[in-house]
């Protein structure tokens, strides 16, 4: 595609051209290729392999982070029944940075060279490949990363013996998410509940792209007025 006199040649790694785009950035980046098979980001072996990641490595990887934390807020002498609430309030919180990091980070507007290639290795990638099976969740090493400060503010805001409870909370909320997003992608849910939910993340993705910004659940949408509106609705 043509923008601004640069053209992005899509067999070559991308990451290093589309900041080129500037202002035609976003426009680009909406246009989705429906296709299995991923783009190359990088000439780089080894920051093409930090880029790709299987979607069961997340739960591989994460959900034993997720049984020690829980456990140690048992050692430290919370009760199973306060564990649970502690858990379940941690889920909670991470359903609303899943709404506010979507909506307000993923979503940002760019045009320089550095933001538009940023927010393209975020999350621009997934709007202009969403079949790219590789690229749908999270790499381990970026989420190692933002654990840190994570695990810091739940220090700051709990007690020595509720954070690790609330921190496994939020992480098991990211987990389920992140398989969620894989699933709503690439599964065939024959059940209502899941079925709603791939119909209104692809909404989200084809349809209307600044609105629909849950991906487990629409309550968030619902609260800050971000609901799409439905073909029905728009035709009465």
């Amino acid at each position: 595609m043509v923008a601004q006199g640069f053209t992005v040649d899509l067999d070559k790694p991308l990451v290093h051209q589309v900041g080129h785009l500037g202002e035609a950035y976003q426009e680009w980046v909406h246009q989705p290729i429906v296709s299995k098979e991923g783009p190359r980001f990088f000439a780089s072996d080894f920051w093409e392999f930090l880029t790709r990641t299987v979607w069961w490595a997340i739960p591989t990887i994460w959900l034993p982070v997720v049984c020690y934390s829980i456990s140690v807020s048992i050692r430290m002498g919370r009760t199973v029944p306060e564990v649970a609430l502690l858990v379940v309030f941690g889920i909670f919180i991470w359903t609303l940075m899943e709404y506010t990091l979507h909506r307000f980070l993923f979503h940002i507007n760019t045009t320089s060279y550095w933001g538009n290639t940023i927010h393209y290795l975020l999350h621009g990638c997934h709007h202009k490949h969403p079949m790219d099976g590789l690229r749908l969740v999270f790499p381990p090493a970026a989420t190692a990363i933002l654990l840190v400060p994570f695990w810091n503010l739940i220090k700051l805001l709990a007690t020595p013996t509720t954070a690790p409870a609330l921190f496994g909370g939020g992480l098991l909320g990211y987990v389920m998410y992140d398989v969620t997003h894989y699933y709503l992608h690439h599964g065939q849910p024959t059940v209502e509940v899941p079925k709603n939910l791939k119909k209104y993340h692809l909404n989200h993705h084809f349809r209307i792209q600044n609105k629909g910004f849950g991906i487990t659940s629409s309550f968030w949408d619902k609260v800050f007025g971000t609901l799409p509106h439905s073909k029905s609705a728009k035709n009465r």
